[in-house]
């Protein structure tokens, strides 16, 4: 085994390893949508709706992390969550395949919005319309990403062969 297939092969592992933890996500929102709709006045419920969000970004971010260290490995310090998911839309002849489509983008890119958003919001004021929008977009997301991942999954099978 080549140390290129090697490295393919971990590649894949740690896409593996972070589609389980998109998972076991999903399972929890699944489980806990409708009480989470259900009182918008308990404050529980829309920062438990946000972390679900923000922890899914996080985890597919990292795959896109791994994925750009691995086959172009730049990414500039200033904005690079953004630069990150704008690449992964990218096709870089003879080197790799786009990650996600771009609709898949526009609907990650409203989700890193919202990270950036959480991440310096401290007060317990939630726009649940933005809420009730993001869910809307998370159940499409649910399904562009999984099947974009898939897509980069056989490539990188083929890159293997």
């Amino acid at each position: 085994m080549t140390e290129i297939h090697q490295d393919i092969q971990l590649l894949e592992s740690e896409i593996a390893k972070s589609v389980q933890f998109i998972e076991k996500i999903e399972i929890f929102y699944d489980s806990h949508i409708e009480t989470i709709l259900s009182d918008k006045s308990d404050i529980r419920n829309a920062i438990t709706i946000s972390e679900i969000f923000v922890n899914y970004y996080t985890c597919i971010e990292t795959i896109f992390f791994r994925i750009a260290s691995f086959f172009e490995n730049n990414l500039s310090k200033d904005r690079w969550h953004t630069e990150l998911l704008k690449r992964m839309t990218l096709k870089v002849n003879g080197i790799r395949e786009q990650v996600i489509s771009d609709k898949t983008y526009e609907i990650l890119d409203e989700f890193r919005r919202f990270r950036h958003f959480k991440r310096y919001y401290f007060d317990f004021s939630y726009d649940w319309d933005k809420l009730e929008f993001l869910k809307k977009k998370f159940d499409t997301l649910r399904i562009a990403i999984k099947q974009d991942i898939n897509s980069f999954n056989d490539f990188l099978d083929k890159l293997k062969d």
